[in-house]
């Protein structure tokens, strides 16, 4: 086996079918579905184990006491023993080819690489239908590139991610006390720092959002993960270059370092200049109810 194909799961027991279904009509079998399940209660195993006496897919279910995506995310790296690993959320399900298109696109750009920068993985698109982006615009016209480079160049929408595993598991995700959740580009931009990634201009995910899902609750995730917030938006105020981009990261870089305790011009990467440019963008994001 070449991939782990990773979910993360919580009382999701009746949209997880939707996903073993699509993996059991995937045209290349070169996988393992790897099931992290994250303290259900809904009998989610129960379901499993008839999925694993089927024999169709080969599938490996682990329980873990309730401590949110991100801590299942780090569990689930840590029991891969694959040279890829692909997460696959539980209420998404995957197009028939999307094992084989991930798998060809990382042996093209090994093929084609001529030493001078790192592969780490594979971006592809994720869809609301296979036929139609979950987003505004496709990948710029590029072979390789940096996830966050995609967005600076002007790309707006979800991917699905393929990673060597050995990269995943030096940057694991920081487990915060009283926090469940942590923006997964603040572990995606560290990554941007030593690889780059093939880029897949084909959807391989679809994802129909759930009224419960992650994105459909962003403003409960900021509310109770201030910490993993204020590190993300620290990050990318730093990293990004000159731009009204960076400004906006500024201000809410100021508003989670005061929710979270942190000094704003004191204790991180961000200069006294750029902070109090935060500062006025932060209190005009206040001052008009988005944040």
């Amino acid at each position: 086996m070449r991939l782990t194909v990773f979910t993360p799961t919580y009382n999701r027991r009746e949209l997880l079918r939707r996903a073993y279904e699509s993996l059991t009509r995937q045209t290349v079998k070169d996988f393992e579905w790897l099931i992290v399940d994250d303290g259900s209660t809904d009998n989610t195993d129960d379901e499993v184990k008839k999925w694993i006496d089927e024999g169709i897919v080969r599938i490996r279910y682990s329980y873990r006491e309730n401590g949110g995506k991100m801590r299942a995310h780090n569990t689930g790296v840590g029991l891969c023993d694959t040279l890829l690993f692909m997460c696959l959320d539980s209420d998404d399900y995957l197009t028939d080819t999307a094992v084989e298109d991930m798998l060809c696109a990382y042996d093209r750009a090994l093929k084609d690489n001529d030493g001078s920068v790192k592969i780490g993985g594979v971006v592809a698109h994720k869809g609301c239908t296979s036929e139609k982006l979950l987003g505004k615009d496709a990948f710029p016209p590029v072979d390789t590139s940096t996830l966050y480079g995609l967005y600076l160049n002007g790309f707006s929408g979800e991917t699905t991610l393929m990673y060597e595993t050995d990269i995943l598991k030096r940057f694991l995700f920081p487990e915060i006390d009283g926090e469940k959740y942590v923006p997964e580009d603040y572990i995606y931009d560290k990554i941007d720092q030593i690889c780059v990634l093939a880029v897949l201009p084909r959807i391989v995910t679809v994802c129909e959002i759930v009224k419960d899902g992650y994105t459909d609750s962003v403003k409960k995730l900021k509310h109770d993960n201030v910490n993993a917030f204020y590190l993300y938006y620290e990050q990318r105020a730093y990293i990004t270059p000159m731009s009204i981009r960076k400004i906006k990261y500024l201000g809410r870089y100021v508003i989670y370092a005061k929710r979270s305790g942190h000094s704003v011009f004191g204790g991180s990467r961000i200069g006294f200049f750029l902070a109090a440019v935060g500062c006025i963008y932060g209190c005009f994001l206040l001052m008009t109810h988005r944040e």
